[in-house]
């Protein structure tokens, strides 16, 4: 270590011990700026990658990736905090989705969380999410209760909840009982909570839009049910004018399939089942054309949206596909995030929320705002019929009604009144 020669001691500057501390404490203070300005933004990922939810899931996930790289490649949120994800499967039980929950907040310290599917392990993990004031963006799951009761500031919908898809549904459902002259109807829904609260809206709504129709029986598959030949012929059996479906992923595929091969739906309309991109392409040859059917972010009804035109090219440059319903939710999801990242100025969870809430915001479905009471987003549910176009190598909503968010959700009243029992 070199030393300093004697001669030169005495002119050396002598820094008062109180000074030389607070010279340090300078250094340690811009250290300190300088690490939490670099400091990663960690991005949890809760979806059923495994389970009825798998294919939904990765469509949510290449949603999610796609978002993340491009806000990255500006720098990251704010430009200087680069998005690290941190991707866990819920298995499609909301034991386990608690589970991943609290690991992601307490092993992981992500800030925020997007998931997950199936509205029974969203629900899950909503109150852990809430007790460690976590952001809660929910992409796919989608049942009513998740924003409406026990309602938590840090959880945020951008996804047509089961009030208004099922609002959707029953108007374009009566107006067709009042065309074709159906007096009886029996409605297929999963036995868990987003098949349970959608039969209850449904079946609620249409007692009020179309009274002289008639609910005439129930049947309940579980969750991750694969053979519906019972329910099929029981419903057969009750010969009901049309049937009303609460059906996803792949209990979805297994209904249509075996109902296919019971010529079910020649013989009694399913008008209103959940018919996702996923399914149009998947089933793209035994799909039936002139079919009616309920959908929750089809692509192709806002290819006018810049957002959507730059997603929809960036999507298939990279998966040579087109983004699913899924997908583009989840693309939503995290492009909302950092708009509220960016309405704060920081990305403090207490900022960011409160950025949020009763927020205007830009998507690929158009620009949509927060309504503040339950902080679901004003964005559209779509009803429509099947049938081809020569643009796409698979079926899609030729006659499609898109019904505005505002028009179709719960009245403010009735979220009061759920809220005060």
């Amino acid at each position: 270590m070199p030393t300093i020669p004697a001669d030169r001691v005495e002119t050396l500057p002598k820094i008062p011990g109180r000074a030389l501390a607070f010279c340090f404490a300078l250094i340690l203070a811009a250290v300190s700026m300088r690490a939490i300005a670099e400091e990663s933004y960690k991005l949890g990922v809760a979806l059923g990658f495994t389970g009825t939810g798998k294919s939904y899931s990765q469509e949510a996930l290449r949603g999610i990736e796609l978002a993340v790289d491009e806000i990255n490649a500006m720098g990251g949120l704010l430009g200087k905090h680069r998005i690290e994800l941190i991707v866990e499967n819920t298995r499609t039980n909301a034991e386990i989705a608690g589970k991943v929950a609290r690991k992601l907040v307490e092993r992981d310290a992500v800030r925020a969380v997007i998931g997950t599917y199936s509205s029974a392990s969203a629900l899950a993990i909503k109150p852990i999410l809430r007790d460690a004031r976590v952001l809660h963006i929910a992409t796919v799951s989608n049942s009513e209760d998740i924003t409406k009761l026990e309602f938590s500031p840090y959880t945020f919908s951008v996804v047509p909840n089961t009030y208004m898809m099922s609002k959707a549904l029953v108007v374009g459902a009566a107006g067709l009982a009042r065309q074709n002259g159906w007096k009886t109807y029996v409605t297929v829904a999963s036995d868990y909570a987003w098949g349970r609260s959608n039969q209850e809206i449904q079946v609620s709504l249409m007692t009020e839009l179309a009274p002289g129709v008639k609910l005439i029986g129930s049947y309940w598959p579980p969750l991750g049910e694969k053979a519906f030949n019972a329910f099929i012929v029981g419903t057969m059996k009750l010969a009901p004018d049309f049937i009303l479906a609460s059906l996803a992923g792949s209990d979805n595929e297994y209904w249509m399939r075996d109902g296919r091969d019971y010529g079910l739906f020649r013989r009694i309309p399913s008008p209103g089942a959940l018919i996702s991109l996923v399914e149009l392409e998947r089933d793209a040859k035994l799909m039936p054309r002139g079919i009616y059917g309920r959908t929750r972010a089809p692509f192709f009804a806002h290819l006018d949206v810049p957002m959507m035109k730059a997603f929809v090219d960036a999507y298939r440059a990279r998966h040579d596909r087109y983004p699913s319903d899924w997908a583009v939710m989840s693309y939503d999801g995290v492009h909302a995030l950092r708009q509220g990242v960016e309405a704060a100025g920081d990305i403090d969870n207490e900022g960011v929320r409160a950025a949020l809430t009763g927020a205007t915001i830009e998507t690929t479905r158009g620009r949509h705002t927060f309504r503040e009471i339950d902080n679901q987003l004003s964005v559209s549910a779509y009803f429509g019929r099947i049938g081809d176009d020569p643009v796409y190598p698979f079926p899609i909503y030729v006659d499609l009604t898109e019904l505005k968010g505002p028009d179709i959700w719960r009245p403010t009243a009735e979220i009061r009144a759920a809220r005060a029992r």
